[in-house]
């Protein structure tokens, strides 16, 4: 009997340490975040000085916003069907994900052109410099989740049945989140404060 107990209790103790995998990305996504903060209080900071030059935030960004919340929910539909073991609904939503990342990337990409051809370029004003340093950061942690759901993606296609864990799109869901999350924070900070 007690061997059954201490069995127990070491299963419960199993089922309450966080994955290696899961602690190294909060770590990095506490890393992220501390580096957003500083740049965000750095802009704050910044703002008061006598040349800062306001700006007005292009259009495509308010449609990309919209674009990267609903690829948020596809990710939360991706996992769930993984979860109950629904592969091919899996797939597409994941699929559905990746496609909504790359929008949004492109119509970044669009907002930054607009921003250009607006006279709104890196070099002109610290305000412009900053606003491409935070948006362009961001871009770069979307496209790095875009390449991640390219590879669990090759992995979801490859398997014709669920035959691994949900630790990737675990760990993906979380990233993809925080990212999605992230950018609506820098967006309604980029609204009130430029």
């Amino acid at each position: 009997m007690s061997n059954i107990q201490i069995g127990s209790v070491a299963m419960n103790d199993q089922r309450k340490r966080i994955h290696p995998h899961k602690f190294t990305l909060w770590v990095g996504i506490g890393s992220i975040v501390m580096m957003f903060a500083g740049l965000t209080s750095a802009y704050i900071v910044k703002r008061n000085l006598a040349n800062w030059i306001t700006f007005d935030i292009p259009s495509v960004f308010w449609y990309s916003t919209v674009v990267i919340i609903v690829s948020s929910l596809a990710i939360m539909t991706s996992r769930k069907y993984f979860k109950q073991g629904e592969m091919a609904k899996y797939r597409r939503w994941l699929a559905v994900t990746m496609c909504l990342g790359s929008l949004f990337i492109l119509m970044q990409t669009f907002g930054f052109i607009d921003l250009w051809k607006n006279g709104i370029t890196l070099t002109r004003s610290v305000s412009f410099s900053f606003l491409y340093i935070i948006v362009g950061l961001h871009a770069l942690h979307i496209v790095a989740g875009v390449i991640a759901l390219l590879i669990i993606s090759v992995k979801a296609f490859s398997v014709k049945r669920k035959t691994y864990s949900s630790l990737s799109i675990d760990l993906m869901s979380i990233y993809w989140h925080f990212v999605d999350f992230l950018w609506i924070y820098l967006f309604i900070f980029l609204l009130i404060i430029r």
